[in-house]
C-alpha cells in the first residue's frame, strides 16, 4: 500500500479522494486548513489509516510546518487539490487585482511549493508521483470570457507542471495535471454534471497510469487526454 498526501483534504473532490484512497488500504495524509472544523474528515480519520495535518498552503511558513511534520516519511503519491475560484470581481473590465494575487498564490504557486516542501519525501521511494488538480479553464485552447483570474491561475499552473514532470524525469518522479470534470462541489454548485465521488474514481484511475512513459500529461477525470 501507498502513502499518499492529499491538500483540501476536507471537503468536495479532496475528501473523496482521501475516503477512496484510505479505503482501499492506503495511508493518507489529509491536509486541510482547519482540522477542527473538518467534522467529515475527522470522522473519516476514526476507522482509516487518516492521519490530519493542519496547513495553509499558501503561507511558506505553514507549509515548512507540515514538512517538519513528514521528514523522513516517504510519500508515493502527492495531490495537489486545494485551490480557490479567485475573486468576485475577475472580468477584462472590473479585476480585483488583490484578489487574483491571493488566487495566483493559492491555484499556480503553492502547488510547486508544496511540492519543493515535500521534495525529499517524493525521492525516497523508486519512483512516485506528483498529481495536481487543474481545471480546462486553463487551457489556452477553449476559449471561455469568464473567471479571468481563475483561468489565468490555472493556466500557469498547468506550465509549472509540464516544466516541472521535464525536470523530475530524471529523478523518477512523474507528474500530471487532471481536470476533474464540473463537480458538484462549493465551487462547482449543485447542478454540476459529476458527484464529488464519481470525480475522485476517475482522478484514482488516471493517477494509477500515469507512468515515466506518459509524464507531463494533461488529462480529463475520465481518461481522455486534454488540449493545453
Amino acid at each position: 500500500m501507498a502513502n499518499i498526501l492529499i491538500t483540501g483534504a476536507n471537503k468536495g473532490i479532496g475528501l473523496q479522494l482521501t475516503s477512496q484512497y484510505a479505503s482501499a488500504g492506503n495511508k493518507v495524509f489529509a491536509c486541510c486548513r482547519s482540522p477542527e472544523s473538518a467534522t467529515e474528515l475527522n470522522e473519516l480519520a476514526k476507522s482509516n489509516d487518516v492521519q490530519i495535518i493542519k496547513v495553509s498552503i499558501g503561507d511558506a511558513v505553514s507549509v515548512a510546518e507540515m514538512a517538519s511534520q513528514l521528514k523522513g516519511v516517504p510519500i508515493d503519491i502527492l495531490i495537489n487539490n486545494a485551490g480557490t475560484g479567485g475573486p468576485k470581481s475577475q472580468s477584462v473590465s472590473n479585476m480585483d487585482f488583490e484578489g487574483w494575487a491571493d488566487t495566483f498564490n493559492i491555484n499556480a504557486m503553492a502547488p510547486l511549493r508544496i511540492l519543493q516542501a515535500l521534495k525529499e519525501n517524493l525521492s525516497l521511494p523508486d519512483t512516485s508521483k506528483v498529481v495536481t488538480i487543474t481545471s480546462q479553464m486553463g487551457a489556452i485552447s477553449l476559449d471561455m470570457t469568464v473567471a479571468y483570474a481563475y483561468c489565468a491561475s490555472k493556466a500557469a499552473l498547468n506550465k509549472v507542471m509540464k516544466l516541472a514532470a521535464i525536470e523530475l524525469a530524471k529523478e523518477n518522479i512523474q507528474v500530471c495535471v487532471i481536470h476533474p470534470g464540473w463537480v458538484q462541489t462549493d465551487m462547482g454548485g449543485p447542478t454540476a454534471d459529476l458527484t464529488a465521488t464519481d470525480s475522485a474514481a476517475g482522478i484514482i484511475n488516471v493517477v494509477t497510469q500515469l507512468n515515466a512513459d506518459n509524464t507531463g500529461g494533461f488529462w480529463k477525470w475520465n481518461g481522455e487526454t486534454h488540449a493545453w
